[in-house]
């Protein structure tokens, strides 16, 4: 089921990834836990002032939108 899971967050970071790309950074899906995904922001993204706004605003919107069971996405 873990699997299906990862899976499933992997698809919705892909319908965003494109957006975060074009600004020149990415994100990746480390692990989840009790219904939490935990991603690493890379690239421009990674050390940007505006990476908080990205991950709340857009990544865990679509993530959560796409896979329900997931309460939170927090950047590692």
């Amino acid at each position: 089921m873990q699997a299906t899971l990862e899976r499933r967050i992997e698809s919705a970071l892909d319908r965003i990834r494109p957006m975060i790309q074009a600004d020149g950074g990415d994100v990746w899906l480390v692990r989840v836990e009790q219904h939490v995904a935990y991603v690493q922001m890379i690239g421009a993204c990674g050390g940007c002032a505006a990476s908080h706004a990205t991950l709340k605003g857009g990544i865990e919107a679509v993530v959560r939108e796409d896979v329900p069971e997931i309460v939170a996405v927090e950047q590692l």
